[in-house]
C-alpha cells in the first residue's frame, strides 16, 4: 500500500526534531490531545501480556524502539516512514499506522477518490486492532475519525443514509467512556452533532439522531479546555460554528481560526493544521 511515494511534507525543518530523549520528554504536550500511552517497553510488554497473539514478549524492548522511531517520523511530518513501520508491527503499529495515513490524507492528497480509498483503510486498520487491542483508545478514535473524514466526502446526507455517522459517534462514545479526557475526541463529537444539525435541522437532528447545538458546543468547550495549545481543537470550533449558525456567528469561526493561527506548532501534524487555518482566513 505505502510503495508509491507520498506527497513530501511541505514545511520540513529541524523545530520538529524529537531524537532520543526528547520524544519522551515532549511526549505529554504532543500527545494531550489523544491520550496515546508512550510506547515504551513497559507498555508494549502490558499488551503482549494481555494477548498472546500480538508477539513475544521477549520482543517488546525491540517493538518500543521501533515503535517510537515510528512517532518521531510522524512528528517531524514523514508520515510515509511512520506509516510504513506501524504497518511492519502489525497491531502494535496500527495506531501510528493509521494516523500517519489519516493525516496526511487530510491535508496532503488532492484526489477526492484516492482520499475515499484512504480513509476506508485507515478506518478497516483500526477496525482490524480493536479486536486484539480492544482497550487501545485510538483504534476506536481513529476508525471513527477515517469514517468522519470519509462522511464529509460524500456528504453528511449519504453518510446518514449509509449508517456511516451513527458508527462514528458509536467508536466516540467508546473512546470517551475509555479516555473521559481524549480531546480531539471531543472535538469529533462536537463534529458529529454540529455537521447532523447543519444537514437536517435541529428538530429532526435531536429526534432521529440524537444530534444537539448545545451538546456540540459543549464537547467543544471541553476539548478547549483539555488542550488550549492545540490549533485543531480552535480550528473545529469555527467549523462547527458554521455548520450550526451559518453566517450569524462568521465573526467567532474567524476569530476561532485566528486564534490557532497565533499558536506554534510542536509538530508537522500542527503545522498542516495551521496552514488550513490560515486557508480560511483567505
Amino acid at each position: 500500500m505505502a510503495s508509491k511515494k507520498w506527497a513530501a511534507f511541505p514545511h520540513p525543518g529541524k523545530a520538529f526534531d524529537y531524537a532520543g530523549d526528547k520524544l519522551g520528554k515532549a511526549w505529554g504536550q504532543l500527545h494531550a490531545g489523544d491520550q496515546e500511552a508512550y510506547p515504551d517497553s513497559e507498555h508494549v510488554s502490558r499488551l503482549i501480556q494481555a494477548n498472546a497473539k500480538l508477539g513475544k514478549a521477549s520482543a517488546a524492548e525491540t517493538i518500543a524502539s521501533q515503535l517510537q522511531d515510528a512517532w518521531r517520523a510522524f512528528h517531524r511530518g514523514d508520515f510515509q516512514a511512520a506509516f510504513e513501520i506501524g504497518d511492519r508491527l502489525g497491531p502494535l503499529g496500527a495506531t501510528v499506522a493509521a494516523k500517519a495515513m489519516g493525516i496526511h490524507t487530510t491535508y496532503l492528497v488532492d484526489d477526492n477518490q484516492e482520499k475515499l480509498r484512504r480513509f476506508e483503510a485507515v478506518a478497516a486498520r483500526a477496525s482490524a486492532a480493536q479486536v486484539l487491542l480492544p482497550k487501545e483508545v485510538n483504534a476506536h478514535y481513529l476508525e471513527a475519525f477515517a469514517l468522519g473524514r470519509y462522511s464529509q466526502l460524500i456528504s453528511i446526507a449519504k453518510a446518514l443514509t449509509q449508517g456511516l455517522a451513527g458508527k462514528v459517534r458509536a467508536r466516540l462514545d467508546v473512546v470517551l467512556k475509555l479516555a473521559p479526557k481524549h480531546a480531539e475526541a471531543h472535538t469529533a463529537m462536537a463534529l458529529y452533532h454540529a455537521e447532523v444539525v447543519g444537514k437536517v435541522g435541529g428538530l429532526i437532528a435531536g429526534l432521529t439522531y440524537g444530534a444537539k447545538a448545545a451538546t456540540a458546543e459543549e464537547h467543544l468547550k471541553t476539548a478547549l479546555k483539555l488542550t488550549p495549545e492545540s490549533p485543531i481543537a480552535h480550528i473545529e470550533q469555527g467549523n462547527a460554528l458554521m455548520l450550526l449558525y451559518g453566517s450569524k456567528r462568521e465573526d467567532d469561526a474567524a476569530a476561532a481560526y485566528a486564534r490557532a493561527i497565533k499558536l506554534k506548532p510542536r509538530d508537522a501534524m500542527e503545522a498542516l493544521d495551521i496552514a488550513y487555518a490560515k486557508a480560511q482566513m483567505q
